[in-house]
């Protein structure tokens, strides 16, 4: 057992140099960017403008948390073959993989993506003796986990690692307790004028996002999915989306422009995500929260409040709540039904927007909205299959996924350790088109046929070890404060998931039919080390073939 968990050391993995001048820049800095803040005015109670500083992540892992460097006198005591100096468990590691391309510190040749995925490995072996070495840490070799933290190119760094046989060891890849990233580039990298970087582009190393040497070096077959993750459990990475385009300033704003709006300025929202095959087979999407943060700089996602809250809460959490929207019907208004019996052409697609808050944070968690086109997509025909005119039952598989959030007990304002959420859904009035033309008799841009503010709240079960209580409520009835009974207990066992239902009937015209699903289990007990559900070396024949 491990004395520590969940409170592992961190390496941070940071994202893209392109020129001999970033890679400069970048090895100039000790933490690669970790370290920087932002500062943002915000509305006070009083209604006056203030500032809001964000000191940055590093430092709010040390004050908070008990984190510290591995820099001492002026030396980087991971890399240093002296023991002089013990390193704490609680430490945070910079992988400095661009110092061999630094005309500085290096040859200034920039070695391929696939070396940077290779010292990973090397870096955590060093890691764990150097740690373990230390007899005040008291930890065994094999009870040494790690999280790896990444930016943009730095999530491919891990993935390459972790997905490929040839880089690096087994053993190195079964401490590796969790991976976080922060707008990632899963499936590559799409412009307006073209639909991925080209292959041929290789300036700057700019092919490491052409999906097709992606697939090469994450060990996939070239037709395959690049986002899948094999070799690693899916819900143990979690995928920070940024939605904001206007605030990445790259090239005076040209990498925004020829990326385009539904990004973070480099990477489009629908690239940012991974996912994989589940114990069972099934395709499980990784968690993953949406804010809006553009991809880098002061007011990028790793230099916010939201991304912190979300990677501490993923790290360090005690429960997973997860919330999915089953919809049974979803009526017409009369007059589009009564095109529809006259024979024309119906066609509709239906928006989802989301926000997730935590109570005692200022921040939300997760935002989807269709003005930072993140909102979540589904036409009628996605979720009623079938053919005009006939019965349509749903199909389960395109349920919308509306949010997965992280709660940490430690962090509660409540004297009974009791954790709670709120999450504000609104189905916006959808654009009906009838026979190709819009339908536009009875539309009010902004209008919604479902929105509602639901609380839940988890408490500690002092009468069963480990077991919490649930409640829920609404906003609207009674605010603040959840009150509904959804179970009584939520007790430990292999596989501990309780879920309960809440049952929507917006009676409008149109109207909404569903049940709310909210699944909540345990997260962060401890466990064996990480095994892949298929070999990797399997993995990688099979995936050749």
């Amino acid at each position: 057992m491990n004395p520590h968990h969940p409170y592992h050391p961190i390496v941070y993995v940071r994202g893209f140099a392109a020129t001999q001048k970033e890679i400069e820049e970048t090895v100039a800095d000790p933490y690669m960017g970790f370290n920087i803040g932002s500062t943002k005015a915000r509305i006070a109670w009083t209604g006056e403008l203030r500032r809001y500083f964000f000191e940055s992540p590093l430092v709010r892992l040390i004050s908070e948390y008990g984190y510290d460097d591995v820099f001492v006198d002026g030396e980087d005591k991971i890399a240093a073959q002296s023991t002089e100096h013990p390193i704490p468990y609680r430490s945070v590691v910079i992988y400095r993989y661009y110092d061999e391309a630094s005309r500085d510190l290096g040859n200034g040749k920039t070695p391929p993506i696939e070396h940077f995925a290779q010292g990973l490995g090397k870096l955590i072996l060093r890691m764990r003796d150097k740690i373990c070495g230390n007899p005040k840490n008291g930890i065994e070799p094999g009870d040494f986990r790690v999280y790896l933290v990444a930016h943009s190119m730095g999530g491919l760094v891990c993935r390459a690692f972790l997905q490929n046989a040839a880089l690096g060891s087994d053993e190195a890849r079964r401490l590796v307790d969790k991976v976080f990233t922060y707008a990632t580039p899963h499936n590559g990298i799409d412009l307006k004028i073209v639909r991925n970087i080209p292959g041929w582009l290789t300036l700057g190393d700019v092919d490491n996002f052409n999906r097709e040497r992606m697939a090469s070096y994450l060990m996939l077959d070239s037709s395959e999915d690049v986002s899948v993750v094999r070799g690693f459990p899916p819900e143990r990475i979690f995928n920070l989306v940024g939605t904001n385009a206007l605030d990445y300033t790259v090239a005076g704003g040209l990498s925004s422009w020829a990326v385009g709006e539904a990004s973070d300025g480099l990477v489009r929202i629908e690239n940012a995500t991974t996912h994989g095959p589940g114990p069972g087979g099934a395709d499980i999407p990784s968690p993953r929260a949406f804010v809006h943060r553009s991809h880098s700089g002061h007011f990028g996602v790793v230099n916010s409040e939201e991304g912190y809250q979300n990677l501490t809460r993923f790290l360090f959490g005690a429960l997973r709540v997860d919330g999915v929207l089953d919809i049974d019907d979803i009526t017409l208004p009369a007059e589009v039904r009564k095109e529809m019996r006259a024979g024309k052409a119906v066609r509709s697609s239906y928006q989802f927007e989301l926000a997730v808050s935590i109570r005692g944070c200022q921040w939300q968690m997760t935002r989807r909205e269709t003005r930072e086109n993140s909102a979540i997509f589904r036409t009628y025909q996605q979720l009623f299959p079938g053919e005009d005119g006939t019965h349509r039952p749903p199909d389960r598989s395109q349920s919308p996924h509306l949010f997965s959030v992280f709660l940490d007990p430690r962090k509660s304002v409540k004297s009974s350790g009791s954790v709670c959420f709120a999450f504000d859904l609104k189905v916006l009035v959808p654009d009906y088109e009838v026979d190709g033309v819009l339908f536009m008799k009875r539309h009010i841009e902004g209008g919604f046929i479902y929105r509602e503010q639901i609380l839940v709240e988890a408490t500690p079960d002092r009468d069963a070890q480990g077991g919490w209580r649930i409640k829920y409520g609404y906003q609207d009835r009674n605010p603040g404060k959840p009150n509904l009974v959804a179970e009584s207990r939520f007790l430990d066992a292999p596989q501990p998931t309780l879920s309960f239902l809440i049952p929507i009937a917006q009676r409008a015209d149109p109207g909404l039919h569903g049940t709310l699903r909210i699944e909540v289990r345990h997260w962060n007990e401890q466990r064996e080390p990480l095994q892949p559900q298929v070999p990797l070396a399997q993995a990688s024949k099979e995936n050749r073939t």
